[in-house]
């Protein structure tokens, strides 16, 4: 059964995504976010290669498809021209962000359990540009060391830390979609249409179901949000959701950072991670 891990990525390939996000997240992958750590990019990589090897496709660090484990072989090493180049560089990033986002020929049409880790590793990346740690978390923040997501979970204990910052990320994007609005019905049936090509089970279809027909609620998200690691991966997945060209989608961004005690300069790190600085 998929996690909330898969129902991210499961969700942003139905169709809930900015339409800049392939845009801002191939930024954020660049020397303006990962691509600024040397090395970190292909370590993420290679940790997601892993988990998809060693791991069944599904649950919430799970399930890179095929395509995926292409452009990465083809961004980390691949041999011929590529050896002497900077990765980041060959035109991988823009593959990389349009599988993520449906756009990428060679994805297979979904990314399932990566979208978190990049999401996670992104938001570390905010934190260590500031040159500090998340304040009451235990996001790893040592050098080479990958938050959870980017790396598989290693015992009952982080499965369920993972499972339930998925589940709050998740929510974080549903409630951006309503910012300046509702989501119609049409828009509803179109993204549940897609969740159930990608494999969702009828209990994630419901899940996503009940939280589009809600009214948004930010009281609720900014109660499930434990520290300040879950709060910058929450507002970054705002970001891939949202165009951020609206009065009302900007309050939500504020009030959700204010509420969660996010602070400004990584905010602003994010921001200029994703090119809207």
């Amino acid at each position: 059964m998929a996690g909330f891990g898969d129902l991210i990525g499961m969700v942003l390939q139905g169709g809930m995504a900015a339409k800049s996000a392939p845009n801002r997240l191939e930024n954020a992958l660049n020397k303006s976010g990962l691509g600024q750590s040397e090395g970190m990019l292909g370590q993420i990589l290679g940790s997601l290669a892993g988990q998809t090897q060693s791991h069944q496709p599904g649950g919430a660090g799970g399930g890179m498809l095929g395509g995926l484990m292409d452009i990465a072989k083809d961004m980390l090493a691949g041999g011929g021209q590529r050896t002497s180049q900077n990765p980041l560089a060959s035109g991988g990033l823009g593959a990389l962000a349009g599988a993520l986002f449906g756009g990428g020929s060679r994805s297979g049409g979904a990314l399932k359990g990566a979208a978190i880790g990049i999401i996670a590793s992104l938001a570390m990346q905010a934190f260590r540009n500031m040159n500090r740690k998340p304040r009451g978390s235990s996001m790893g923040f040592m050098d080479n060391e990958l938050p959870l997501g980017a790396r598989p979970p290693q015992n009952p204990q982080e499965e369920q830390e993972l499972e339930n910052t998925a589940a709050i990320i998740l929510k974080a994007m549903i409630n951006a979609a309503k910012a300046d609005g509702h989501i119609d019905e049409k828009e509803m049936e179109k993204l549940l249409g897609k969740l159930k090509e990608s494999g969702a089970d009828p209990e994630m279809q419901q899940f996503v179901l009940q939280e589009m027909q809600k009214p948004l609620d930010l009281d609720e998200l900014v109660r499930a949000i434990p520290d300040e690691a879950v709060a910058a991966q929450a507002y970054l997945a705002a970001l891939f959701t949202i165009e951020v060209d609206t009065e009302a989608e900007r309050q939500f961004l504020n009030e959700l950072a204010n509420r969660t005690g996010l602070d400004q300069g990584v905010v602003n790190q994010l921001h200029q991670m994703v090119g809207l600085a």
